[in-house]
């Protein structure tokens, strides 16, 4: 186990509108208020996605099961926000609900918004951490 402690900073509120892209949003507003570090929370609509809702088996590198939202869910989530080489990247998990279905898991390359998302980022400040390759699980895991 590594860890840091940092202090709280900004708190940002973010609405997406209907279409929106959630994921490439969220980067943007990091990239453009210049934070390093934060934990987001965000609940709405999603029109549609995909999500990781786990590994096919145990075992380094995993492979991912994909699952994808083709029509409008609930969404609550929280995650992280950190930069690797390229900038902000986000890291969000959540649980995505339509009628009496639900899949939990990680929201990665397609996030639309279905009529309105609400996100709130929680900037860290004082942490020094990055996301980078490693190349057992082919992930870009966070390095303290």
């Amino acid at each position: 186990m590594k860890y840091q402690t940092g202090a709280p900073g900004r708190a940002i509120v973010v609405r997406f509108d209907d279409g929106d892209d959630v994921l490439k949003g969220l980067e943007s507003v990091a990239l453009k208020e210049g934070i390093n570090a934060a934990v987001l929370y965000i609940i709405g609509g999603l029109r549609r996605g995909k999500v990781v809702v786990g590994p096919k088996e145990d075992r380094v590198p995993p492979e991912p099961v994909w699952q994808e939202l083709e029509d409008p869910h609930e969404v609550a989530a929280i995650g992280t926000i950190f930069h690797d080489a390229e900038g902000p990247k986000v890291h969000l998990h959540g649980a995505f609900g339509r009628g009496d279905s639900t899949k939990t898991g990680c929201l990665r390359e397609l996030g639309e918004t279905f009529l309105l998302l609400e996100a709130v980022i929680l900037e860290i400040k004082g942490i020094n951490a990055r996301r980078e390759l490693d190349p057992a699980s082919g992930l870009k895991l966070l390095k303290l």
